[in-house]
């Protein structure tokens, strides 16, 4: 039986998040190991684990991985997730690279003063309302289908509903002007490997909150 993979990152969602995402969605189990020290990190770093000196890093096929976008094509290739041709791929890419935009915004902002993140988070609903959401509002009305690319379960579509439910924690009702949307998320949250990863005691992570801000600053020292 082949290992399963290996996820190193802090225990929280960063980067990885949306690694977690791919592989629960195919139904692949793996294992994590989280950095909670500088110690730990420098280790990773001088055993040449990091490329580029940076996490995430997956350790799956023999081969020790970084780059986020590298990752998630990988995971996405080899678990059936990334289209069937190159014309599907390069359209799963810039959706996928539109919601990813976003949740960086998210994630960045967690890491702001109180009153910086606040207004971080308002300019971030406004973008959501008014750039991304009818984006995919008007993807899923054009071509009347379930998912976003060749009518079948994809990338993009994990992606995109993970971008979903983050918003949704800044604002709840935001779907409420996006009645295509809500269906899609209903839709895709009760795929069975999806429902399973979003009950409670999966390896889903947490919004991120004050000791996970603390730990990635003591650690990456900014």
């Amino acid at each position: 039986m082949a290992a399963k993979p290996k996820l190193y990152y802090f225990n929280g969602r960063g980067r990885m998040e949306s690694i977690r995402w791919l592989l629960a969605a195919a139904g692949v189990e793996f294992e994590e190991e989280f950095i909670e020290t500088k110690e730990h990190y420098e280790k990773l770093q001088k055993d040449g684990c990091l490329l580029f000196g940076q996490v995430p890093l997956v350790e799956i096929d023999g081969m020790m991985l970084t780059q986020t976008r590298a990752i998630l094509s990988y995971l996405a290739a080899k678990y059936n997730l990334y289209g069937k041709d190159l014309k599907e791929r390069v359209r799963i890419d810039m959706y996928t690279d539109g919601t990813l935009d976003l949740m960086i915004m998210i994630a960045r902002a967690a890491f702001q003063p109180p009153k910086e993140k606040e207004e971080n988070y308002a300019e971030i609903m406004k973008k959501a309302k008014t750039r991304y959401f009818p984006t995919f509002e008007k993807i899923l009305k054009d071509h009347g289908e379930d998912f976003l690319v060749g009518n079948k379960f994809s990338w993009a579509d994990i992606q995109l509903l993970e971008a979903i439910l983050m918003v949704e924690e800044l604002d709840a009702p935001v779907l409420s002007d996006f009645p295509l949307l809500k269906a899609f998320k209903t839709r895709i949250s009760n795929i069975p490997t999806i429902k399973k990863f979003l009950q409670h005691g999966s390896q889903r992570k947490p919004p991120p909150d004050s000791h996970y801000v603390e730990v990635v600053r003591t650690v990456l020292q900014f």
